[in-house]
């Protein structure tokens, strides 16, 4: 169900971005939401989906024009994710992961790099993940295992205080686990270790293509929601990948890892706001629908109370949400907003949608209906990109530091 055109928070919005919004929207209606109960059940990843949203230029839509991308505006991106996130929060997650595997190469990459790694990234044609989460590092992610050996230009090992124009390749070994459109995905930005004892600043980040030797896939995750985007393990048994395909410099892929997570939640704070726009509409338009003690649910005082508090939390979620964005398009520091908003999105989410399950009663708690699909889903939402914990970490010390200055 789409939302009127003056819902809170979406005025002044530009043309263009109108415009993007409203093609997202047609597209996630006909297309997306159609099947993705089906979709859940089966936990069937749709290849079609990712390529229409390629053809509609979704792919490319935040990223600059320099290279190849559409250039809209952030805060014209977050509208994409919205409307996605309404649709199936399983292709809001697709399209979010794919978008944030490309970033780093846009900010970090040569221009071989963007040539040559985004140019179908870009336009659909490949599909991205982002490869940092591993058994024994997740919120940690300084913590990585994965280890990345230096090799010369005959494939012998090179000690780590070798200079770095002495390396020709990288050997891969490691696990990687919960990686998003694994094992669909067919570009894998990968972050390991040239030095387990150097800790963040031995982190580095590779670009790395399926079929690559060495690099396979392991157990596939069975998820409580989101079920139709895929999630694997990655597993690296001396996976050769050449120099050219480093990302940056050696020891720089921490920061590489951060600066593009905090973008990423943004979008993903989107996707939350959609889910929860579409189970207070639903839940709305179901209590008008149904009727008991001689009266339609809709005029229920303690109902109506319940569809006013999804509203709210709606509204704040959104606006949250639009300022972390508009922050990124003015060039400013993100990392408390994008915490703020992905926070404060999932949490409202998840209260919606149980909110929601409630107000349709047994029909809510049925699968048949797709109301409890949003419960399911929104439950990951606090827990990926961040668990909402460490999001409070991330708040408070920024609050705490500027008490200090």
């Amino acid at each position: 169900m789409a939302p009127t055109a003056d819902a809170p928070g979406t005025g002044g919005l530009t043309s263009e971005e109108r415009l993007l919004r409203d093609t997202a929207r047609e597209f996630a209606q006909r297309e997306i939401a159609p099947g993705a109960i089906e979709r859940d059940e089966e936990q069937r990843f749709d290849r079609s989906l990712f390529a229409g949203m390629g053809e509609l230029g979704l792919t490319a839509a935040p990223l600059p024009e320099s290279v190849g991308g559409a250039g809209f505006s952030y805060l014209g991106w977050t509208l994409v994710m919205e409307e996605l996130g309404a649709a199936e929060m399983a292709s809001a997650v697709t399209l979010s992961v794919h978008i944030l595997s490309q970033y780093p190469v846009v900010t970090f990459g040569s221009d071989e790099q963007h040539r040559e790694w985004l140019a179908p990234m870009l336009a659909g044609e490949a599909l991205g993940a982002f490869c940092l989460t591993e058994p024994h590092a997740g919120s940690d992610a300084a913590a990585l295992r994965t280890h990345a050996v230096r090799l010369d230009a005959a494939g012998a090992d090179l000690p780590t205080e070798a200079p770095a124009t002495d390396v020709a390749a990288y050997r891969l070994t490691g696990t990687k686990i919960w990686i998003t459109n694994a094992p669909e995905a067919d570009r894998y930005l990968v972050f390991a270790t040239i030095d387990p004892a150097l800790g963040a600043k031995g982190i580095t980040a590779f670009l790395v293509e399926k079929g690559t030797p060495g690099f396979g896939f392991g157990s596939h995750e069975q998820k409580m929601g989101i079920r139709s985007c895929p999630a694997a393990e990655l597993i690296f048994e001396g996976a050769v990948v050449p120099a050219a395909r480093r990302l940056g410099d050696e020891g720089q892929g921490y920061r590489i890892a951060l600066s593009a997570l905090a973008e990423g939640r943004i979008s993903i704070a989107a996707a939350c706001v959609g889910l929860a726009r579409s189970a207070m509409e639903q839940a709305a338009a179901y209590l008008h629908q149904r009727s008991a003690f001689g009266a339609p649910l809709a005029e229920l005082q303690g109902l109506r109370f319940m569809v006013a508090e999804m509203a709210r939390e709606v509204a704040a979620a959104r606006a949250l949400t639009h300022e972390a964005a508009r922050a990124k398009d003015r060039g400013e520091a993100i990392g408390e907003l994008s915490s703020l908003a992905k926070w404060t999105a999932s949490d409202a989410a998840m209260r919606v949608a149980t909110d929601a399950v409630q107000l349709f009663g047994a029909s809510g708690y049925s699968r048949e209906t797709g109301i409890e699909r949003l419960m399911r889903d929104a439950k990951g939402a606090q827990i990926y990109e961040g668990t909402n914990q460490v999001h409070r970490v991330i708040v408070a010390d920024a609050v705490m530091d500027r008490a200090r200055a």
